[in-house]
């Protein structure tokens, strides 16, 4: 029988010689999610008999090499359209949608023979750093059940955590896949801007949305990303870069001799807790006992990134938001007597308060009399990150930097404090401003609490082959992370 492989590539290795079958590895995802989901509540929607039908059927047509994710059992972050199953955004005003359409990147990945098990929870409509924000339920950190998993990919990174399936896609705005994966002790790939395709992605900052795989291992979000990047004519804002073969580029580089890593002065002199400051600077002595090279950089303007990348989010959420209104599809309040009293009512009722609080902060700042003095001002800022980044690559190969300053929180503890929440991604939001790719790997535990703490490596535009290998060679020299503790038996 099969037995958790942990990774994805393992597991297709597995399935193509036919040590295993497509079956046996989705009954043991089913079985993991049947004993975890009780505890973390990670998953919105699960597709238990449709995945296994497809499994028999898989089995039934035997292995194709042809199909880099054959018989592999994915989840997708409810913020993604897929065909047939409802698509929330973890809000009630979508309560009722079910897309008629695959998004682009599920498309791929069916195509490549991924088996979709499910949806997992977000904070609503992306909007958050906790999971607490979704309207359905609340997802609890697989580490410690007191504790919460991150955000707005937390649902995907707990379900990653908890071994409910081999793979899953989370979406990175201002760092909801990053700050997940440090919390949930999993890898977070946050692709370069137009590197994978948003259509069918619902949208909450347009210019700053980004999917990425969320993975057990460096080398399957390199697996992933192969198949979900690339040009989408159906995305405006997609790349037409060639795609490299990003998982045989992980053994072109064997170790980081001559690799400059820089080492953000504003990152690594901001305030942390002392076991991620000593989790995080024993990784860079194994950067150094590798062979790589530590260069500090500055990067000045990051320190108005966390400000710049609220109002630009919040105003294009405004925008965004509007279309759900009770018109076309979603939820509608039944009792208004008049079309505004309805739009009123409807937005007020099937709207959470940080998602309204957002839309109207957003409107503020693009307001006739606000616009120049503050998101004009926003733009502009961007405009310096981004700047400022493309001078630091002059100095280094890559940027590394903590992902959080803390390990993750408890339950209700930032829930009525939203500033303090928004600070949670101080390491994060510039690089979505910028528009450049990331990945955060586990850096180890904290000494006190035990939790994981995550580390990232960022890189220049269309620079994931470099992020991947870097990531993949410090994941070896690395002590894996064990099972999660609250959820051993």
């Amino acid at each position: 029988m099969y037995q958790d492989a942990r990774t994805l590539c393992t597991t297709r290795q597995q399935l193509q010689k036919k040590e295993i079958k497509v079956s046996e590895v989705v009954q043991s995802c089913l079985d993991n999610i049947g004993k975890t989901e009780p505890l973390i509540r990670a998953m919105l929607r699960i597709r238990e008999q449709e995945a296994m039908d497809m499994a028999r059927e898989l089995d039934r047509q035997g292995p194709d090499k042809d199909r880099p994710l054959w018989g592999i059992p994915m989840t997708i972050k409810d913020v993604i359209c897929t065909r047939g199953i409802p698509t929330t955004c973890g809000s009630r005003i979508l309560e009722s949608f079910t897309p008629g359409y695959d998004a682009t990147l599920v498309q791929r990945l069916k195509q490549a023979g991924a088996i979709i098990l499910g949806k997992t929870n977000m904070d609503e409509f992306a909007m958050g750093s906790s999971t607490e924000n979704s309207a359905l339920q609340k997802t609890l950190n697989p580490w410690d059940l007191s504790r919460v998993p991150g955000g707005s990919s937390g649902g995907s990174a707990a379900s990653m955590a908890a071994a409910q399936s081999l793979g899953s896609i989370g979406t990175d705005t201002g760092g909801s896949i990053r700050q997940p994966a440090s919390f949930c002790g999993v890898v977070g790939m946050k692709p370069t801007y137009g590197r994978v395709s948003r259509y069918g992605l619902v949208a909450f900052g347009s210019s700053l949305d980004q999917a990425g795989p969320m993975t057990s291992c460096v080398q399957d979000s390199a697996a992933i990303l192969n198949i979900i990047s690339g040009h989408d004519h159906l995305d405006s804002t997609s790349s037409s870069t060639p795609v490299p073969d990003y998982l045989r580029a992980l053994d072109k580089r064997k170790d980081l001799q001559n690799l400059r890593i820089g080492l953000p002065r504003q990152y690594w002199e901001e305030k942390m807790s002392p076991e991620v400051e000593a989790a995080c600077k024993k990784v860079l002595e194994t950067l150094l006992e590798a062979g790589a090279e530590t260069v500090p950089v500055d990067l000045p303007h990051v320190q108005h990134g966390v400000a710049a990348y609220y109002i630009i989010a919040m105003a294009e959420a405004s925008s965004n938001l509007a279309r759900y209104d009770g018109v076309r599809y979603g939820y509608r309040d039944q009792k208004a007597r008049e079309l505004m009293d309805m739009y009123r009512r409807t937005r007020s009722r099937a709207l959470g308060e940080e998602v309204q609080r957002r839309i109207m902060i957003g409107t503020y700042v693009l307001s006739a009399g606000y616009y120049d003095a503050y998101f004009k001002k926003a733009a502009q800022i961007r405009r310096l990150i981004h700047q400022d980044f493309i001078k630091s690559f002059e100095s280094c190969d890559l940027l590394c930097s903590p992902v959080v300053p803390f390990t993750a929180f408890g339950l209700g503890e930032n829930v009525d404090d939203p500033l303090q929440m928004y600070l949670t991604d101080i390491f994060t939001t510039s690089l979505n401003l910028a528009g450049l790719p990331g990945i955060s790997i586990p850096a180890g535990t904290g000494k006190e609490t035990g939790l994981p703490v995550g580390i990232q490596f960022m890189g220049p535009a269309f620079g994931e082959e470099l992020l991947l290998q870097a990531a993949y060679i410090l994941e070896q020299s690395l002590p894996p992370l064990p099972f999660p503790a609250a959820l051993r038996e």
